[in-house]
């Protein structure tokens, strides 16, 4: 059960009751045990995001060191996600859930999943492309909440049918909004980022629409919306809309129990309207993230590179083919050309100068606070905010400044 007081009902998935506040999941080890473990603890649904977890297991780290051996490189990211699922089951003391977010567009998507459910994960969550294959793979674990990521009602719609004649329905559909979600993004171009389609209220609609034409109208599938929810108001209009729930990334990122280091939080934490931007990422989706010094370099080299893309499986600098498509490796010249795995180890592990910073569009709940997992929840739940001394309401420092 939660100590925490809401005025919104619990969110109800495969047979569990947690409260209507999920933490999004982020890579590369962004959201790991600390931060999932944390959240569930307080009633709430963690996410561990499942790609490339060794970051977080100096071990593990030193067993890839210099090994191209794609087995060895597989098995032991494997091995690092039940590593993180067990840590995280354990901080959160068998209360709220955890959850295992899986990209579609990761090459080995299908492993990650049945590792997921194998070392004790509550849910599976898929974004990055339209997991339709979801419940064949999870097919041995029937009590794992499934939990798609969509932005559209065509989307939605093209998910459920197929997974209806499986004689299986989502427990819960995150509906992502594009113009305001950090990461990957669930339209096909940075134009479409602002398309009228992906507007909240839209989908849910449509969504509503798409159950009663299924029959699903007395059971509806629960939703969780997600992208630019960051004060309790935003939590209620999305209930007034007809959500059962609501998801974010950011801003959990930012907080104490945040898996990444004090110097990531510091960049997302102090970034301004003017420092957010929009780009085409490597696995061939648009991206939102930080104008730090990488990327503004990168930015500005991109017309040069995408002119001397080249598939060649040696520019896969990781040796890792994380990817199913990857623009560098594949020589694909309208998408990014750099190894996200790369700078998003770096961002992990704060290197400003260096690191690829994933970041939603809109100001955080806090400002440039980093607080307590427990306070964000009680906010987002009730409206009230913590005091700040003044130095919270400075920009927070960058380590080593």
């Amino acid at each position: 059960m939660s100590s925490h007081q809401s005025p919104f009902p619990m969110l109800e998935l495969a047979g569990k009751s947690v409260l209507p506040i999920v933490q999004g999941g982020m890579g590369v080890g962004v959201s790991a045990h600390r931060l999932a473990g944390s959240v569930a603890r307080e009633g709430a649904m963690g996410t561990i995001a499942s790609v490339d977890l060794k970051h977080h297991h100096p071990d593990l780290l030193a067993r890839c060191h210099k090994v191209r051996d794609q087995d060895v490189l597989d098995q032991t990211n494997l091995e690092a996600l039940d590593r993180e699922i067990r840590m995280a089951r354990e901080i959160a003391g068998g209360k709220g859930m955890i959850a295992v977010n899986v990209m579609k567009a990761v090459l080995d998507n299908a492993d990650y999943v049945r590792q997921a459910c194998e070392s004790g994960a509550d849910a599976v969550v898929m974004g990055a492309g339209l997991p339709f294959d979801l419940p064949e793979i999870t097919a041995e674990h029937p009590k794992v909440a499934l939990i798609p990521i969509l932005s559209e009602v065509r989307g939605i719609a093209l998910v459920l049918k197929k997974w209806l004649k499986k004689g299986r329905k989502p427990d819960a559909i995150v509906i992502e909004h594009p113009r305001y979600a950090g990461g990957h993004l669930g339209a096909a171009r940075i134009e479409d980022l602002k398309d009228g389609r992906f507007d909240f209220r839209l989908v849910v609609e449509g969504a509503r629409e798409l159950f009663r034409e299924l029959g699903l109208e007395r059971e509806p599938i629960p939703l969780i919306l997600a992208g630019g929810i960051n004060s309790h108001q935003k939590v209620k209009e999305a209930f007034e809309m007809g959500a059962s729930g609501v998801q974010l990334g950011t801003a959990f990122a930012v907080s104490q129990e945040g898996d990444a280091h004090p110097n990531f939080k510091a960049v997302l934490a102090g970034a301004g309207p003017e420092d957010i931007v929009e780009f085409m990422s490597v696995a061939g989706l648009p991206a939102r993230g930080v104008l730090t010094p990488w990327l503004k370099t990168y930015l500005r080299r991109e017309s040069l590179l995408q002119s001397k893309a080249k598939c060649d499986s040696a520019r896969c600098t990781t040796g890792l083919n994380c990817l199913s498509v990857c623009g560098l490796r594949d020589g694909l010249a309208k998408i990014g050309q750099f190894c996200i795995d790369t700078q998003l180890a770096a961002a992990l592990r704060g290197e400003v100068s260096k690191g690829l910073f994933f970041r939603g569009s809109e100001p955080l709940p806090f400002g440039s606070a980093i607080r307590p997992v427990r306070e964000l929840i009680d906010y987002l739940l009730t409206g009230i905010k913590p005091v700040f001394t003044q130095q919270e309401h400075d920009e927070p420092a960058l380590a080593g400044a």
